[in-house]
Order: C-alpha cells, then sequence, then structure tokens
C-alpha cells in the first residue's frame, strides 16, 4: 500500500517545487472519493488547452490508466501503475520509447501524475504473503484523483467557450451574408450613397481577421459589422419611407384619374355574347403567345378585338379591359387575392404586388410599369405574366420591355389577354 510520504525523483531528475505541490494534493485526497477514470479521461481530452498538453501526452495516459485493474479510481484500491515503456510503447500503438519517456515527463510537469521511483528507478511491485500489494514503485494517479473536480470544471469552461465561439462565428456569417446583399439590392435598386465606399469597409474587416482569430478579435469583428449593417439598413429604411410617401401620393392620384367607377368583378353585360363572335374569327390563330402584343397597335383586326371586349383608354393612350375579362383570362392570379378571392380593382393590384416578388420582378420595374401603362394595366400584365410564367425566362426583364414598347406606343393588352382567353377556353376554367 502507498505510503504517502513524499519521494524525489531517480537519479539525474532533479525536484521541483510543482512536483512537491502535486504530492501535497495527493496526500489530501478523501478516503471515499472516487471517480470513474475514463469519465476523466473524456473530461481531460476537453480541457487539454487549458492543461498545457497535448494528444500525444493524452495517449500516454490512456495507457497507463489501461494499466489500472478498476473502472473507478479510489484510493483503497492503490493509485499506483508500473508498467514498463515497453508496454507503454505496445498500447500506444508503437510510440518510440524515448517519445513516451517525452511525455510522461510532461504529464508529471502538468501536474497530472507523480512518479514514486524506487531505490534503482526501476518500476515494480512488493506484495505480502497473501498476494496482496504491499508497496509500488511506478506512476501515481493520486492527482487525477485529487484534481478530478478541477479538471471537470475546466472542462466545462472549454466547451462553453467552444460554444461561444460557435455562435459568434454563425453571427459573424448572418451579419456578412445580410450586409452583402443589402448592399447588392441598394446597388441594383440604384438607390443615391456610397456604397463602394461602404462595400470597401466592409471587405477590410473580413479581410482583417486573422486565420486564426482569438475570441476577443471574433467579438470586435462582430461588434463592427453589426454597426455597419445598422448604418446600412438607416439608409435603406429612410429611402424606403422616402419612396412609400412619394409613391402613395402618385398611386392614388393615378387610381383616381385611371380608374372606372363602374367596374365590377363581374363580366360587361355585352361581353358573353361578342366573345363567342371573336371566337368565330379567330379560329387557326390559337398557337398566338403573349408576344402578339408587339406592334399590335396599327392592325385593323387587333383594334377590333379591343373594341369589341370593351377596352378603355388608359394612362399612355393604354388601353385597360374589365376586371372580369382579365380574371377570365387569367385565372391564376385568384390564388394571390385576399382569401383566395379578387372582387375589385384594388383587390388585383394588391395580387400583384405579390407575383411580382415571387417572379422576381424587382420593384423599380414594377414602378416603371405602373408609371407608364397606369397602376390597372401593370396588374394586369403582372396577370398575364403570371398565367405564360413557364414560358418566359425572365420575368423581371419581360416587364421592361414591354413598358419601353408602351412608351412608344408599340404594345397592346388587348391581343395578349385574346391570347390567354383562347387558351384557357377549352378547359372551361371559370371564374368567381
Amino acid at each position: 500500500m502507498e505510503t504517502g510520504s513524499v519521494t524525489t525523483p531517480f537519479g539525474r531528475r532533479s525536484m521541483t517545487f510543482g512536483m512537491l505541490a502535486s504530492q501535497v494534493m495527493a496526500g489530501e485526497i478523501k478516503p471515499d472519493q472516487s471517480v470513474d477514470k475514463w469519465k476523466l479521461f473524456r473530461a481531460l481530452c476537453e480541457a487539454k488547452p487549458l492543461l498545457g498538453i497535448g494528444d500525444r501526452a493524452l495517449a500516454v495516459l490512456n495507457a497507463l490508466l489501461s494499466f489500472y485493474p478498476k473502472n473507478e479510481l479510489a484510493q483503497g484500491n492503490g493509485l499506483i501503475v508500473f508498467p514498463s515503456n515497453i508496454q507503454l510503447s505496445l498500447r500506444t500503438h508503437g510510440m518510440a520509447e524515448q517519445t513516451v519517456r517525452r511525455h510522461l515527463a510532461a504529464l508529471v510537469e502538468a501536474g497530472l501524475l507523480v512518479r514514486k521511483d524506487s531505490p534503482n528507478g526501476k518500476r515494480y511491485v512488493r506484495r505480502d504473503r497473501a498476494g496482496e500489494v504491499d508497496e509500488a514503485f511506478g506512476f501515481s494517479l493520486a492527482p487525477l484523483l485529487a484534481r478530478a473536480e478541477e479538471i471537470e470544471q475546466l472542462a466545462a469552461a472549454v466547451m462553453a467557450e467552444r460554444l461561444h465561439v460557435q455562435r459568434l462565428r454563425e453571427r459573424i456569417t448572418l451579419c456578412r451574408r445580410d450586409i452583402a446583399k443589402l448592399i447588392e439590392a441598394a446597388v441594383e435598386e440604384e438607390i443615391p450613397g456610397d456604397w463602394q465606399g461602404l462595400y470597401r469597409e466592409f471587405r477590410d474587416l473580413i479581410e482583417g481577421l486573422p486565420r486564426s482569430p482569438t475570441t476577443a478579435q471574433l467579438e470586435l469583428l462582430l461588434d463592427e459589422l453589426t454597426a455597419l449593417r445598422t448604418d446600412i439598413l438607416n439608409r435603406l429604411e429612410i429611402r424606403v419611407k422616402s419612396t412609400k410617401q412619394r409613391g402613395n401620393a402618385d398611386y392614388i392620384e393615378r387610381h383616381i384619374q385611371n380608374s372606372n367607377p363602374d367596374s365590377t368583378s363581374e363580366l360587361e353585360p355585352s361581353f358573353d355574347t361578342k366573345q363567342g363572335a371573336m371566337a368565330e374569327q379567330d379560329k387557326g390563330r390559337e398557337a398566338e403567345t403573349l408576344e402578339e402584343g408587339r406592334g399590335e397597335t396599327t392592325h385593323p383586326a387587333r383594334q377590333e378585338e379591343s373594341r369589341q371586349s370593351g377596352g378603355r383608354n388608359d394612362g399612355g393612350g393604354l388601353k385597360s379591359f374589365p376586371l372580369g375579362l382579365v380574371l377570365q383570362a387569367c385565372p391564376e392570379i385568384l390564388a394571390y387575392g385576399p382569401d383566395g378571392v379578387i372582387r375589385n380593382w384594388r383587390d388585383l393590384m394588391a395580387a400583384a404586388v405579390i407575383v411580382r416578388s415571387m417572379l422576381g420582378v424587382s420593384p423599380s420595374a414594377y414602378e416603371e410599369a405602373a408609371n407608364v401603362m397606369g397602376p390597372e394595366n401593370a396588374a394586369t400584365v403582372m396577370a398575364c405574366i403570371l398565367e405564360r410564367g413557364g414560358h418566359i425566362n425572365s420575368a423581371g426583364g419581360y416587364l421592361r420591355g414591354l413598358t419601353r414598347r408602351s412608351e412608344k406606343g408599340e404594345f397592346a393588352i388587348g391581343p395578349m389577354l385574346m391570347a390567354l382567353l383562347r387558351a384557357n377556353a377549352p378547359a372551361g376554367r371559370k371564374v368567381g
């Protein structure tokens, strides 16, 4: 059994104050104190950055623990193991004996082991007549038992720090994404501001971070990125508020000028009878697509279609059509109205805004279309684009093209609606 006396190292190895402190601490173990050796070893693996030991030293300690016969480290079981360097080399998967000795010295220096050297420096055990261990010379695991609570606290601190760093990195990633996309949106929408300067500031912050940053450096970077993101958001919010105020005034004025107060969600009375006549006149033209609008304002047949379908002049000389006709030609837009129903032009324009966002049409493109065509016609065109979305590669580019043609007087909505109306007629789809 262990005598508990202080021992000095064999040979040329000198005695240090740290070795003395480890032996004194090992002598203060409570008689009933015990700990699972493998649970403690896992805590050691977590706490190794704070203990100043490396992976290979832990491999040697793992080998030493494998020579301890019990799973529970306890004073009553004896705490000294005495394998030779050859045996340790085998259990560390062939680690060189010189390397084993070096890492044993590192474990002693870290205060995790205590040497109990024999008079000749060899490791062995002396047993009594009953076969019980009388005295053993080797490495004492007592410091592990004495420091078990400390080691577990260090492991918890390391895990908490790792989690903190992980969350810092996640928040930095989100900030980086937000800043990059907000600047990109501002540039795309041509919002006034020194966006290039803000982007350079953003890149300088990111590129100034070391390859292996400390926690303090990550915290500082997060604070700087958060401040930059707040600055960008403030600039954009000011722009959004000013645009909203100006846009509401323009929208109300255009709506008063262009809206027909007599329009309802039902079809015009004359539409049902005239539609049958038009279907007879237009046989053989089923293959026409949305592109029928190109240059049709001067074609007599198209002008007659617009006249017969009840079209009226809107802003820019563009004709607008009854809401019922629009919904019959473009039934897909109904799903985006309030509660899945479109009762009036206001509902259609609200649905068009949702569809615009869904199809990736920029706010500026839609606003330009509303300014040129009028808000009702812009909503009608969005409904038509939605109806033929599978045949249009870029909804935003297509809308801008129609807006430019409308400015030149080269675009009419009537042929577009007629083509969709004929395409949907065989399926017997209804609006309501």
